[in-house]
C-alpha cells in the first residue's frame, strides 16, 4: 500500500522506510529464534522482521533499503538496516538495536564501553559460526 510516495507497512500502517529492518537467515532455526526474540522486546513495534531467503524476494521489498548488502554476509551475520539508511551487522547490529529497543536499554551502555565492539564482535563470530549447533533442529 502507498501513501503518497512513501511504502507503507500493512501489518501497522507505519511507513516501511520508519521501521528498522532485522535482516535474518530464516533457514536457520537459531536466527529466526533470535529474530523473534527481539521482536518479543520491540514494545514501540519499531522492528520489520526480513527472513532472507529467497532473496529476489527480499530485494523486490527491501528496494533501496538492500544497497549495498551482500546476501551471503547477511546470512552468516544478522544485519539490520536503520530509518536513516544506515546498514549495521553482526555485534554492530545487535549495539544499534539496544539504542530502539527499551528494554535493552539498561545494557545498552555496557555494550558500548571502550573495547567492547572489539570483544563482542569476536564473540558473535564465535556464535555466528557455531549457531547450528545451538538447535536441535
Amino acid at each position: 500500500m502507498k501513501r503518497g510516495n512513501r511504502e507503507i507497512d500493512a501489518a501497522d500502517r507505519r511507513p516501511a522506510r520508519d521501521r528498522i529492518a532485522v535482516l535474518h537467515d530464516d533457514r536457520c532455526p537459531f536466527c529466526r529464534d533470535t529474530a523473534r526474540n527481539l521482536k518479543r522486546l520491540d514494545w514501540l513495534d519499531r522492528l520489520e522482521l526480513v527472513g532472507l531467503h529467497p532473496w529476489d524476494r527480499v530485494r523486490e521489498r527491501m528496494g533501496e533499503r538492500l544497497r549495498g548488502i551482500d546476501p551471503q554476509r547477511a546470512r552468516e551475520q544478522l544485519h539490520v538496516v536503520l530509518p536513516d539508511g544506515r546498514v549495521e551487522a553482526g555485534y554492530a547490529a545487535f549495539r544499534a538495536l539496544s539504542r530502539h529497543l527499551p528494554l535493552l536499554w539498561p545494557v545498552a551502555p555496557l555494550l558500548h564501553l571502550p573495547g567492547a565492539e572489539r570483544i563482542g564482535q569476536r564473540l558473535y563470530l564465535l556464535i555466528a559460526r557455531n549457531r547450528h549447533r545451538f538447535t536441535s533442529s
